[in-house]
């Protein structure tokens, strides 16, 4: 296939995306490039296999966890108080220990595990099964171990929901747009019929911060590098005990607590 042929092919299926999408020509194109691929920059964070340490110790009160989860849904436009309690839409969340951790349960848990809360979201999963069966690659994973979602190539089949095992995705099941406060003109906003979640902050990574969720904790969240033995949360994951969710699943989350 000869260059011309080739860029004309190109400027093809950009313009059936961006005519599929409804977005802007300028925001299409700025969107695109940072999915999936890194944006070079001095400040950029740059892992080999990024992790996540949730200290539950340290959420004492319900404020503990409204902020955590405020901090994370203002800034990627998470609609919120949708009437069909059914179709909310969850980034990251609280929930009960004995949903979060079914493999721990038994008759004599102690009474503060029972009745505990915990902060829950997208576990980027070294084995994901979401990945293997996205028949459009719109849910992959990258090189650091981010399991992204490109929301303008996602189609609504929902097999990415059925295949996670944590309840980590949601589907706009009617347009978004109308249930987001405050927009971040920052963060592309999504449209009625594709999935979205949790995605560590890849765009915050690029800019030299910390996940958002992160920096309102107060510490109660440790983010890192998981392979990197000198790294804060390796350091972290020597001196405490730790569980992840479902493990006997073999899907090897990067989401460990602290209980």
């Amino acid at each position: 296939m000869d260059n011309k042929r080739r860029k004309i092919l190109k400027i093809a299926a950009a313009t059936a995306a961006v005519s599929f999408t409804g977005l802007p020509i300028e925001t299409f194109a700025s969107y695109l490039p940072k999915i999936g691929k890194y944006v070079k920059s001095d400040k950029e964070k740059k892992a080999k296999q990024w992790g996540m340490v949730i200290d539950t110790r340290k959420f004492k009160t319900k404020e503990d966890f409204e902020k955590v989860i405020e901090a994370c849904h203002s800034i990627h436009n998470v609609p919120e108080d949708i009437p069909n309690k059914k179709q909310e839409i969850k980034w990251i969340w609280e929930e009960e220990f004995t949903h979060a951790f079914p493999d721990q349960e038994n008759p004599f848990l102690a009474e503060r595990y029972e009745h505990k809360d915990v902060i829950v979201l997208c576990n980027h999963c070294q084995h994901p099964p979401c990945v293997r069966v996205c028949p459009t690659k719109a849910t992959f994973k990258r090189e650091d171990g981010i399991v992204m979602m490109d929301f303008h190539r996602c189609i609504g089949c929902r097999y990415c929901m059925a295949a996670c095992p944590y309840g980590s995705r949601s589907f706009n099941f009617r347009d978004p747009a109308p249930f987001v406060k405050d927009k971040n003109p920052k963060f592309p906003t999504r449209m009625r019929g594709v999935v979205e979640k949790c995605l560590f902050c890849y765009e915050r990574l690029e800019e030299g911060k910390q996940p958002a969720c992160v920096e309102a904790s107060n510490g109660a969240i440790i983010f890192g590098d998981i392979l990197d033995p000198n790294s804060e949360i390796r350091k972290v994951l020597r001196e405490n005990y730790t569980i992840v969710r479902k493990p006997e699943l073999g899907t090897e989350p990067c989401v460990f607590y602290i209980i």
